[in-house]
């Protein structure tokens, strides 16, 4: 008896899908796989975004306070020393030991009294031509940048990744794991190669979320290299 067109089809839909390739699982997966990728790019480049800008944002810092203590050179003598003095203690200041703070998150209030008290000398300064006035006017224009980039510094340091989108990118990372075996796949032999790859690469994704979510801290953050850079910079200024 031959089979037509119509029972063929009957047939192939009364069919079941519980193969591991079938069409839901090919489907599950591919949707599982786009959501992680999805998740993972917001998870690394918003806070690579920030994390360049912050990096770009201490160079900008650290370019201020050596201008300014160029400038310092046109103040009285003994001015100038005062004021180039308190910018080299201000750069070692924000290189070493608030550091540590910006670590976690913050930064140290006895920056911004660094500063106040440095804006509060050049204010009660007696100069005695333009020249002098025109170069305290420089100094005060480049701390200025100084307030501008830290308070940018404040907020690149307290910024970070809601938690969950950091949950969200383990859970998917995980699923995308797990789902083959889930669907009835059974790794034998050299097919556990590419199953252990997989789950390496998804290690190493969900390490560099949680290393770069911190602008300053963790093996990815901004390090102080502008400061200490400036600070080599200003102790050669005569």
């Amino acid at each position: 008896m031959r089979v037509g067109p119509a029972d063929q089809t009957e047939g192939e839909g009364t069919g079941k899908d519980d193969a591991a390739d079938g069409p839901t699982a090919s489907h599950a997966g591919a949707m599982i796989s786009a959501l992680f990728l999805l998740v993972f790019a917001i998870a690394v480049i918003v806070p690579w975004t920030v994390a360049d800008s912050a990096r770009q944002n201490t160079y900008a810092e650290a370019n201020a306070l050596v201008e300014a203590s160029w400038l310092a050179g046109g103040l009285p003598p003994a001015d100038a020393a005062a004021i180039r003095g308190a910018l080299r203690d201000y750069t070692q200041f924000v290189a070493d030991e608030e550091w540590r703070t910006l670590k976690q998150g913050d930064l140290d209030r006895r920056g911004w009294q660094r500063l106040d008290a440095l804006r509060a000398t050049l204010t009660r300064l007696r100069l005695d031509d333009e020249d002098q006035q025109s170069a305290r006017d420089g100094v005060v224009s480049q701390l200025q940048t100084v307030y501008a980039a830290r308070r940018q510094r404040a907020v690149d340091a307290d910024a970070s990744l809601p938690g969950g989108v950091l949950i969200l990118t383990v859970f998917t990372a995980v699923l995308v794991m797990i789902f083959p075996v889930a669907s009835g796949a059974r790794p034998s032999g050299w097919t556990w190669a590419p199953y252990a790859l997989l789950t390496v690469t998804l290690g190493v994704g969900v390490y560099l979320v949680f290393a770069i979510n911190h602008t300053f801290s963790g093996p990815l953050g901004v390090d102080p290299t502008a400061f200490t850079s400036a600070l080599q910079q200003l102790r050669q200024i005569p």
